[in-house]
């Protein structure tokens, strides 16, 4: 069995997972769900002081709490930094990182720096002054919430001894991702390997199933099953 910490992205909350968490469960795994402060169902703790460290936190929180060890951390977008940060200060729980369509940061990055995107960020800038609107194609889904615009900006800091304890780094690419730079560079590093799926962005909904294959094949070897449970078309349909 292995444990998934499935970390979401930038507007969406754990919700975003559901389906896939369900599947990965239905193989016999043990799955968590995270939504981040400020987001989601705990959108009503938004305000300035949520910035990236309050997100590295509630990766710790979780690891902490459920006395997680070996737990493979899942990232997508913004959602690379805090498992990164994560990852730097509690090695000892975290075998695997998983990068998907992320952001991966080293020492001092910020998702401002590291995400051509994120440079239209004041462009976005809701009327509070602390959270960023969703972009146009988002909003039409009613779970899509502000984002703290503090943790876009703020710089990760890492120990530079904690990543170290991390046996193995995925990055899995989307063909629809504008960072080739990134895939390449990552193809070219014996400690990544680097997957490629034909999806855009919003890859839970686009290409569910060779998502969860990409997931199975990282964690341990998956119980044998028959065809896909219909209960994940019916959660990606609704």
């Amino acid at each position: 069995m292995t444990t998934f910490v499935l970390v979401p992205g930038s507007f969406r909350g754990g919700w975003w997972y559901e389906p896939l968490a369900g599947e990965l469960r239905l193989h016999g795994h043990q799955v968590h769900t995270l939504t981040l402060t400020g987001l989601g169902s705990r959108r009503h703790l938004a305000a300035a002081p949520v910035n990236l460290d309050t997100h590295v936190q509630d990766v710790l929180s979780l690891l902490e709490a459920e006395d997680l060890r070996d737990a493979v951390l899942v990232g997508h977008g913004y959602g690379g930094m805090p498992i990164t940060g994560a990852a730097d200060r509690a090695p000892e729980r975290v075998d695997t990182l998983v990068y998907l369509d992320a952001l991966v940061p080293g020492d001092g990055d910020s998702a401002w720096s590291l995400g051509p995107e994120t440079r239209q960020l004041l462009a976005r800038v809701g009327a509070d002054g602390h959270t960023l609107t969703p972009p146009p194609e988002l909003r039409a889904d009613p779970r899509i919430t502000p984002h703290p615009l503090a943790s876009h900006l703020q710089r990760l800091r890492l120990t530079g001894g904690g990543l170290g304890g991390v046996r193995r780094r995925d990055y899995i690419h989307l063909a629809a991702s504008p960072n080739l730079p990134l895939r390449d560079r990552l193809s070219r590093d014996p400690g990544w390997t680097v997957h490629e799926l034909s999806a855009g962005h919003d890859v839970v909904s686009e290409a569910p199933d060779d998502l969860l294959d990409v997931l199975l094949a990282i964690g341990d070897p998956p119980r044998p099953v028959g065809r896909r449970c219909e209960r994940w078309s019916r959660a990606l349909a609704g």
